[in-house]
């Protein structure tokens, strides 16, 4: 059996790619907030932000079901719900910033949107609503177990109190955002696998091309056809041979299963160590500023 031509194996495997996998371009201009739009939509943001973490503190008890959702659990949603880099953060996705006459309204679709300033916009208005609440919510949903009505008045009146007043009138002249612009399916599955491979080793160094950039990469193969075919009259390796390399191939892979595995495993023994301290610390600061204020009054 002939040697298998590189080049062919590298074509078909980029046609393979771009014919069911998006390719996407790495530059890609990224959106910038707005923050002069954030008092406008920081109640609306805050209330949604409130409505995701009640669904997805239950959507977690319930694939863990007849296990109890830990507080740390809650934690690390809580923690990454206002992060675009975590999966938890994917709601801010669907939604499009409105402008109804001297208001802006917050529209949802039920597919996601390309991520632009509004995006962007609303990630920053989730964050400022957040703050350092994190924990305070975190505990509040494991010791209370609220309905959704009290987390948002917990969370948009008392804690950060962004629906404590009502939002001011958007000014004349205000320059509108861009339209909504949803992706395809397929756009957005491959987003949310290169958000789960996030912090696996490996995935950091993982970049995105254009289709543009993979087929001149294909093109500059084309000199190696000749090298390829004068290697053709070479005899073929032992097939006892092509075992055994396989079988010490499949050993070694085996051994980076079992070491990436292990760090896995020590890196949710730390992050959950990392939260516990986090909440302790948050605790005793909070007590601590309860305490001076009580002594100065």
């Amino acid at each position: 059996m002939g040697r298998i031509n590189t080049s062919m194996v590298l074509i078909l495997c980029i046609m393979f790619v771009c014919t069911f996998v998006p390719c996407y371009s790495s530059k890609k201009p990224a959106g910038v907030a707005r923050k002069e739009d954030i008092p406008y939509i920081k109640c609306g943001v805050c209330q949604k932000l409130s409505n995701q973490l009640y669904e997805q503190v239950q959507s977690k008890q319930q694939q863990i079901s007849p296990k109890k959702i830990s507080e740390y659990e809650i934690i690390e949603i809580s923690e990454n719900v206002c992060n675009l880099k975590k999966q938890e953060a994917d709601w801010i996705l669907k939604i499009d910033i409105v402008e109804e006459g001297d208001r802006l309204e917050l529209v949802e679709y039920d597919s996601e949107g390309q991520c632009n300033s509004e995006c962007k916009t609303i990630e920053r208005a989730c964050q400022e609503v957040m703050g350092y609440y994190d924990t305070d919510v975190a505990e509040f949903l494991y010791k209370k177990k609220p309905q959704l009505s009290q987390l948002v008045d917990y969370l948009c009146k008392d804690l950060s109190e962004a629906c404590s007043t009502k939002p001011p009138p958007v000014p004349k002249g205000r320059t509108p955002g861009e339209a909504f612009v949803p992706k395809s399916v397929k756009e957005a599955e491959m987003e949310k696998l290169m958000k789960s491979m996030e912090g696996m080793p490996g995935a950091p160094g993982m970049k995105m091309y254009s289709r543009e950039d993979l087929m001149n990469n294909m093109q500059n193969l084309g000199n190696e056809d000749a090298d390829e075919e004068e290697d053709d009259d070479e005899p073929d390796f032992p097939s006892n041979l092509g075992k055994v390399l396989r079988q010490k191939e499949a050993k070694k892979d085996d051994w980076k299963l079992k070491i990436t595995k292990r760090i896995q495993d020590t890196s949710e023994v730390l992050r959950n160590h990392a939260n516990k301290v986090s909440h302790r610390v948050r605790q005793w600061w909070r007590r601590k500023k309860t305490t001076s204020s009580k002594a100065e009054l």
